[in-house]
């Protein structure tokens, strides 16, 4: 029982780690030949958005703007996670955790 509790501190202690180092990841995304940018971090949190004054006009074409600059920035992000992950040993986390629970 207690080699159970210290595998799961010592996962517990993994994902915080790889929270962390995600946390201070970034990715910008655009669209509208940069008309629109917005910034997520690695926890896929909307940190920064930017809307220039020539995209205001039409209401409907600015809410598409949002929409794939929001798109583009999380494509990046989740390329930058994975590659990232793998650096640190991130994929290995959800495996562990299967593994523990099924004994």
């Amino acid at each position: 029982m207690f080699s159970k509790l210290k595998q799961f501190q010592d996962l517990r202690s993994r994902a915080k780690t790889v929270q962390s180092a995600l946390e201070k990841e970034t990715a910008e995304g655009s669209a509208g030949w940069g008309k629109v940018k917005v910034t997520v971090n690695g926890n896929q949190r909307l940190t920064n958005v930017t809307i220039a004054d020539e995209a205001m006009s039409d209401k409907a074409k600015l809410q598409d703007l949002i929409k794939d600059a929001v798109n583009d920035s999380m494509e990046k992000m989740q390329k930058l996670m994975a590659g990232k992950l793998k650096d640190i040993g991130g994929l290995d986390l959800a495996k562990d955790i299967q593994d523990m629970m099924k004994k």
